[in-house]
Formats: structure tokens, sequence, C-alpha cells
């Protein structure tokens, strides 16, 4: 089965690695041709002033195509109508389609998120005893992003990427930023080991880092960062896995509670924005013989009047199978929950279900049964959802350390310029500083492929093939990387003259 993510909303090497690549060098030097002297290895002069107009030299070439890339880089930063490849895919072969409900059939506006926080926030005080005084925080929705990692024991929110490496800058405890070298020594360094984090597939169970996937988490987050803030601010002595655990159990009975769900349904337009476009999307997947079906964790009263609202009365008719409270994650790897139908009042039936009937909800149920019960596997199906699981050298003397610690000062300044374009605290939700984010790993793994919402889908045709960019590895890359470190230049232009 196929992936897709709404992201508005959603797939002992290593030392024969390198002897491959030395074996390789060797090759090539052998066969090069022996006529004729010698090609330098590097042109670069190795006196003291010659060294320094070389560092200025390359400081400001890397200055000069740094500032050339920036407005290339927000000039196409994010195009909201474009579908963006991990694996190649043709729509051709898709016959089926599936989807979430929440963030990716319905996409809601941003009143959503200030009532599953204020809501959670008066639980907090109503049913977990917190102080009344936590009333004054208001939901900022600039605050976090997506994918960020919470460390339960220590209290604090940050970016980490792809290779467990945290993005200094963006660690906050409250609302605070904690400064580096405090990280550094929490962490003994800036790497989070292997064995504190959540796995790959997101489980943190036994584990202090969680980490924040879908949409409806950033008021969680926001939240967590509130309270710490108060108990810190007002020298409240309090132990951060059970705040933790009050918050979240705060946000969930936002939700088991229907407290959510009933706000919704009371007020449909404050909160449902663009049917229209979904509406557009699933008529014309219809209108091209595509099978659809639905699996949502929310229950059938709420997605019953929502999808009356996008699609009218008969959505029903659009699906060959809708399937609601589906407690994903367990859906997926639970096979002992058996489907139930529901029928027009809500009511559960006893009925033992041999086949997903078109018009008809179910309830619960599991993949396995999903599989054998519908015959729908493979490439065929694709699912859509919003949640998923310096070549700096180094010299010793006085005017070249004043060229490095430019350099560096220049790199701080641009990486603080790039990350406000994104978010103030922590940047962007796919980058830190140069290596993909964690979240960006895992999406890449899950979705084959990722765009803003479902509407997108309408600038394609149904029989688009989506290619994945080649993305240039470290020793193809057309920058610093194929020159010799300019500190062994002098070295080089020795052994040269031996």
């Amino acid at each position: 089965m196929a992936s897709a993510a709404v992201a508005a909303a959603a797939r002992g090497a290593g030392a024969r690695a390198v002897t491959a690549l030395r074996d390789g060098c060797r090759t090539a030097t052998r066969g090069r041709s022996r006529a004729g002297p010698a090609r330098p290895l590097c042109t670069a002069p190795g006196t003291a002033p010659d060294m320094k107009r070389y560092l200025w030299e390359r400081y400001r070439e890397a200055k000069r195509s740094t500032e050339e890339l920036v407005p290339s880089i927000m000039s196409n930063l994010l195009n909201p109508d474009a579908i963006f490849s991990n694996n190649e895919m043709s729509l051709s072969d898709i016959e089926i389609y599936g989807f979430d409900y929440d963030y990716t059939l319905v996409f809601y506006s941003k009143h959503l998120h200030t009532l599953i926080f204020n809501a959670a926030r008066d639980l907090l005080i109503n049913e977990h005893r917190y102080p009344v005084e936590i009333r004054k925080y208001e939901y900022d929705p600039d605050f976090a992003i997506r994918g960020l990692h919470y460390d339960v024991q220590r209290a604090v929110l940050m970016k980490i990427d792809a290779f467990h490496y945290i993005q200094l800058g963006t660690v906050y405890r409250g609302l605070s930023v904690v400064p580096d070298e405090e990280v550094i020594e929490m962490y003994e360094g800036s790497h989070v080991p292997l064995e504190q984090m959540s796995d790959f597939y997101g489980k943190s169970s036994g584990n202090t880092m969680k980490q924040f996937m879908d949409i409806f988490s950033l008021p969680e987050m926001t939240l967590l960062s509130c309270v710490n803030e108060h108990f810190l601010k007002n020298n409240i002595d309090y132990e951060p896995v059970h705040l933790y655990k009050d918050v979240k159990d705060s946000i969930r009975d936002v939700h088991t509670k229907g407290i959510m769900y009933r706000a919704i349904e009371a007020d449909i337009e404050k909160y449902i924005c663009y049917a229209e476009q979904t509406r557009a999307v699933l008529a014309k997947l219809a209108d091209h013989g595509k099978k659809m079906f639905l699996i949502t964790n929310s229950p059938s009263s709420f997605v019953d009047k929502g999808m009356r609202y996008i699609v009218g009365k008969d959505w029903r008719d659009l699906f060959d199978v809708v399937i609601v409270q589906a407690e994903k994650p367990n859906f997926f790897n639970d096979k002992r929950r058996p489907f139930r139908k529901v029928n027009e009042k809500g009511v559960l039936l006893w009925d033992k279900i041999y086949k997903l009937q078109k018009g008809q909800i179910y309830k619960q149920g599991n993949l396995y049964e999903f599989l054998k019960l519908t015959g729908w596997r493979g490439s065929k199906v694709l699912y859509f959802g919003d949640h998923i699981y310096s070549d700096l050298a180094v010299h010793r003397d006085a005017e070249s350390q004043l060229v490095l610690q430019e350099w560096k000062k220049e790199r701080k300044e641009m990486r603080e310029m790039t990350k406000g374009f994104f978010n103030a605290q922590f940047g962007s939700l796919f980058r830190t500083d140069q290596n993909p984010t964690y979240f960006l790993r895992r999406l890449s793994r899950f979705a084959d492929i990722y765009m803003a919402s479902l509407s997108c889908l309408l600038n394609y045709d149904v029989s688009h093939t989506f290619y994945p960019r080649r993305t240039p590895l470290q020793h193809e890359l057309p920058s610093w990387s194929d020159r010799p470190p300019a500190a062994r230049l002098p070295l080089l232009q020795e052994a040269q003259a031996k």
C-alpha cells in the first residue's frame, strides 16, 4: 500500500565501504597516464600573506554564493499547490484511494487549536487541581512546529535532526531558550543516545524522548511549555514526568470526552475550512471510477455531520468502505478486534461481519481483517493521512583566526536569519542547521508523496507519475567539498616539492 502524507494537516558494512572507496582511488591513480610531469594537486600559495588572501577569497566566494542562494530559496520556499515525491509512483496504477478524516478530508481553521488549548488548560485546573493562574496563558500559534521532541524527565522541548543531534538554539524550557552551554552539559554534548529516543514507529514507552508528529500536537506542546513556564517563574517544585502525563491526559480528554466534537458540531462553519476543495477532489476521483475508503479515529456522528457539510447528505455513496473509531495506530497491528456495524442511530450491532458493504458504517476492526474482507492490497492502494509514523579550516596564526571568527559570526547570523523565515523558536519543520530533521527522516520513510492539502490532487491528472528529485550525495555536491582542506595545502605543496 502506497502512502501519502498531507502536511497541512501525510516508507559491519561501513569498513567495507571505506575500503572500496580507497581501492577506487588507487585504481584511478594507477590508471593515470605516466607521460609528462604530474599535475599539481593544488595551486593555492603557502606563504602567510598569500594564505590570508586565499582565505578571504574563499570567504567572500562562500558569502556571495549564499547571498545569491537565499532569495532563490525564499521565492521557491514551498509551492502550496505542488505534490512532493519521496518515491516514484504513478497515479495511473492507483485504483483505490483511502483517507483519514481530520486534517485530511477536513481541514480546520486556526480556532480549533485555541479551543483544544483552552479546554485542556481548564481540565488541568478543574480536574488535576493545577493553579488557576495558568488560565492567563493563551495559545500562541507561532510557538511550536510539528516534529519536535520533548524530554519528559528534563521538561525541555527541542528540535533533533535525523542523526539524533540536537539543534542548539532550539531547546526550550518553558517559554525560554536554554543556553547552548547548559544543553551540552545536560546531554554531555549535543547527541541524544538511541536508547533515549522513541523508536522509528513513534513508540516512546520506557524512553525519555517523546516526539510530537501530528497537527493536533501543536496545542499540546504549547500547553506543556506554558505550564512549565508558570512553575519555573513562581519557583513551584514539581515532578516533570507528572506534569507531562497530566497535560497528555487533558489533551486526550478533550477528544475522548467529546469536548472538541461538540464544539465543532455546534459551530461547524467556524471550524471547518476549504470544504469545496475536498468536494472537488472526491468528485474527480469518483468521475474516474476510483474506489475510495475512509478510516478515522473520530466518532460516527461527528464524521457524518462534517461530511454532510463538506459533500452533502449522500456522502457515503462516494465511499466503498467507511470505518470510524478505528483507534489507530492499534488498527494497524492488533488482529484481535473485529469490525462492528453502526446503524443509522449510531447503535452498535452484534452481527458477524463477512463483507464490508458500501454505504454502511463500521467501527474498530483491524488492518488484517480489512485487507481480507476487501481483497485490496499492494501498489494499487494509496492512503492519505496527516500522521506519519563546513569546511572550516583551522589556522593558528592570528590573522587567519580573524578570518575564521568572521566566518563563524556570519554563519551564526545566517542561521538565525534562516530560522526566522520559518519559526522564530525552532526554524524549519524539515531541516536543522545542516541536516534533515528527525521528522523528515520518518516522513521520507513512510510516505511516498506529501503535500500541503488534499486539494493539491486537483492540479494533477489521475494518470500522473511522480518522480522523486535526485538529491546529490555529499561527494557529488559541486561545492568546497571537492577541494583539499586549506590547512593541508602547505603540506601538499611541500610533498610535491620533494
